[in-house]
């Protein structure tokens, strides 16, 4: 799909999350994993921004390059954004104490999930973002991979 600017960006995001929190908040599932590919500047931190945004969260959302993990909890459930790029092995994931954050009410944004390959759980949709150039306009590509049934229902309302 091709969305053709940032705004396209982070209304994708925000309608995802709408329809993850239903899923989330209902019971259907306890927690939901998504896995953001792309190079960067793709725009894997906007669609997190977005995403935050379809779920109410006002405030500044910021790249967790050097932190990490950034925490967003909200009033039912908690968003962790994490940003894998800087890690140098899979293994200092479990002194970040990853296991932890796949409670319930909780959704991990995971940038560059490659980096903790073995130690990440399973995602449950994975997003592909890549740059393009289309009708002389620049934009992004996004594709959204569903990794279970019930994130394939959810790819398939948006």
């Amino acid at each position: 799909m091709y969305l053709k600017d940032e705004s396209a960006t982070l209304a994708l995001a925000a309608r995802l999350a709408q329809q993850i929190l239903k899923t989330v908040s209902t019971g259907g599932q306890n927690n939901f994993i998504i896995y953001l590919q792309g190079e960067l500047g793709a725009g894997k931190t906007c669609f997190a921004r977005g995403f935050l945004r379809g779920l109410g969260y006002q405030d500044r959302v910021k790249s967790p390059t050097y932190t990490i993990v950034e925490p967003y909890p909200l009033t039912d459930l908690t968003v962790y954004h994490m940003d894998l790029y800087r890690l140098a092995d899979p293994e200092e994931l479990e002194y970040l104490g990853v296991r932890d954050l796949t409670g319930n009410n909780t959704i991990l944004l995971i940038e560059w999930p490659d980096r903790g390959q073995g130690v990440l759980p399973i995602a449950d949709l994975t997003v592909h973002l890549h740059h393009c150039d289309q009708s002389q306009q620049t934009g992004r590509q996004i594709s959204l991979q569903a990794e279970n049934t019930e994130a394939g229902k959810l790819v398939d309302s948006l």
